[in-house]
């Protein structure tokens, strides 16, 4: 798959599937924005990209903050024009019981993984209306297709995004813009790190592969997505979970 001429918005693309995304894409000849809260991290994950001689910026976002949503959209469409790929990788969660859960904790959860992406849909969608064209592909959760152990505020709002996802599918079909989404499982990023140890040996004896996904491979299925192979797909959401959920 090539992307020469393409731009692209990657969030969540210091570390993890978002960082294995943004570098899969300048690959392929991209020229790809890296937004993250984490500047440190991000602006280093773009240097290294740009001392391939690939074209790569990092951008600030808080998925959670309307001012920097707005900020990096200003930027980045200052820079490039209307985009031709987003796609909203930014996310996080805490294995915890629900009855330990606090209001708090439900406000941050949803906030990252449902209310911040569809903001940063909105902040770039106006334009690729008005172009006609464009690619928006979602990561959301194998958690929020059939939920998982310890993650129930996690997967409500990963399958809030699922549901989105095909609502906005429909609604821009019309604009010739497609819409889809991802779902890892579990994949070996700084975020499955944290989950206890005992939780990991028994996601890996239910993946069929017994394995966790490599970040680069998820990246396959979303830079498929943002991809020309993918003009006649629209409102879907594709596993890359190693077997784990086979969702009809």
């Amino acid at each position: 798959m090539k992307f020469n001429g393409k731009s692209a918005i990657v969030t969540g693309a210091a570390s993890g599937i978002g960082l294995a995304t943004a570098e899969a894409f300048a690959e392929a000849g991209a020229r790809v924005f890296l937004a993250d809260i984490a500047r440190e991290k991000g602006a280093a994950a773009a240097a290294a990209i740009r001392a391939k001689n690939q074209v790569a910026e990092y951008v600030a976002l808080d998925v959670t903050d309307d001012a920097s949503i707005a900020a990096c959209a200003e930027s980045v469409q200052g820079q490039a024009g209307a985009l031709d790929i987003v796609v909203n990788g930014a996310g996080w969660g805490k294995v915890t019981p629900f009855w330990e859960t606090t209001p708090e904790f439900w406000s941050k959860v949803i906030e990252l993984n449902f209310v911040g992406p569809m903001k940063v849909v909105k902040a770039f969608l106006p334009r690729m209306m008005e172009r006609k064209s464009g690619k928006i592909v979602n990561i959301s959760s194998d958690a929020g297709r059939v939920g998982s152990l310890g993650e129930t505020i996690y997967s409500g709002a990963k399958g809030g995004l699922l549901a989105f996802t095909k609502s906005l599918a429909r609604e821009t079909a019309q604009y010739n813009i497609n819409v889809n989404c991802v779902c890892p499982g579990p994949t070996d990023t700084p975020l499955l790190s944290a989950v206890p140890e005992k939780h990991l040996e028994a996601f890996k004896r239910a993946i069929p592969f017994r394995r966790f996904a490599k970040p680069q491979e998820v990246a396959d299925a979303i830079l498929f997505f943002a991809s020309s192979r993918s003009d006649y797909i629209t409102g879907q959401v594709l596993s890359v979970s190693g077997g784990l959920t086979m969702v009809g």
